[in-house]
């Protein structure tokens, strides 16, 4: 088990990420998958207000209220770790305090409870002033909406303001980051911002783990996968990526783990790192995943990875 950040929250390393509910997995299958999770002792659910508003016919909140019809039907609330996220949707556009508190009492209706352990600003909002949506978000924890709140995309300069001003308002701080990270996709993380997640002990929950899929092993020269985030891993597929795909090859050789679970594992060896977010469209794309979340590679493979 890891704690997240400061919190009292703890749970096994691996976030499941609910962008496939509503989108490539239906309702039934979405419950499979969160029944494998639990039943592995997964607990950490990642979600936002806007999945999966990108399919047609879909208006955003389909995963929210997946999530949450489960959890009323498992009765296991007080089980498991909910995130969800504010600023992407097109009904509650931005973090203004207008747009937070609206958005935050659609997410809890959708989940059909009276909080969230998480609630995320899903993106650094420029229209709005950093100290409205700071102050917006203290308030959703100070009315019990949200126990903790949290920061996506947002640069280091930017989550230092943010911090800062919420030190300075006496509101509840950011207690976790979300960047987009992993083995092919490391210069927005590496640096400055993971410099400072480490030094203000904030939780650091990277999305897009797999690289869209990439970093399972599927997506090679020759092979055509069907996916529909198959576009986004192909992009992937050049010289670099080769070499990344032949280190995690050698790596899950020497393991016995597969390539899926020595992606996952680099990332939990990354300094910050609390719990990779990835998804499973399948009960049958959780083993690995749950494999990842406990596999503990040397400094030599972590070293052999890193520098692929």
């Amino acid at each position: 088990m890891t704690r997240i950040g400061s919190t009292d929250l703890d749970v096994l390393p691996l976030n499941l990420g609910g962008n496939v509910f509503g989108w490539t997995a239906d309702r039934e299958q979405s419950f499979a998958v969160l029944d494998g999770f639990a039943a592995a002792g997964g607990s950490f659910i990642d979600t936002a207000d806007v999945y999966s508003q990108w399919v047609p016919g879909n208006s955003g909140g389909e995963s929210e209220t997946i999530i949450g019809e489960w959890m009323t039907a498992r009765r296991n609330r007080d089980d498991v770790v909910i995130a969800t996220k504010v600023g992407q949707a097109a009904a509650q556009p931005g973090t203004s305090r207008a747009a937070v508190r609206a958005a935050i009492d659609g997410s809890l209706r959708r989940l059909g409870t009276d909080h969230v352990d998480l609630y995320y600003a899903h993106i650094d909002d420029q229209d709005t002033p950093l100290e409205e949506t700071v102050a917006a978000l203290g308030e959703v924890v100070a009315q019990g909406k949200a126990r903790y709140v949290a920061a996506s995309n947002f640069t280091a300069d930017r989550l230092a303001k943010a911090l800062a001003i919420a030190d300075e308002l006496g509101v509840a701080r950011f207690v976790a980051l979300q960047p987009h990270y992993n083995l092919v996709h490391r210069d927005e993380y590496e640096g400055e911002l993971q410099d400072l997640a480490v030094a203000e002990d904030l939780a650091v929950l990277p999305y897009w783990s797999l690289a869209s899929g990439f970093l399972t092993g599927k997506y090679r020269d020759g092979t055509t996968v069907d996916s529909q985030r198959a576009g986004g891993a192909a992009r992937y597929l050049d010289d670099r990526g080769r070499a990344v795909l032949s280190a995690l090859d050698a790596v899950a050789a020497e393991t016995g783990a597969s390539v899926t679970s020595v992606a996952l594992a680099w990332l939990r060896a990354q300094p910050g790192i609390a719990a990779p977010i990835a998804s499973a469209r399948t009960p049958e794309q959780l083993p690995d995943l749950i494999a990842g979340a406990t596999l503990e590679l040397t400094p030599d493979q972590v070293r052999t990875l890193s520098e692929a």
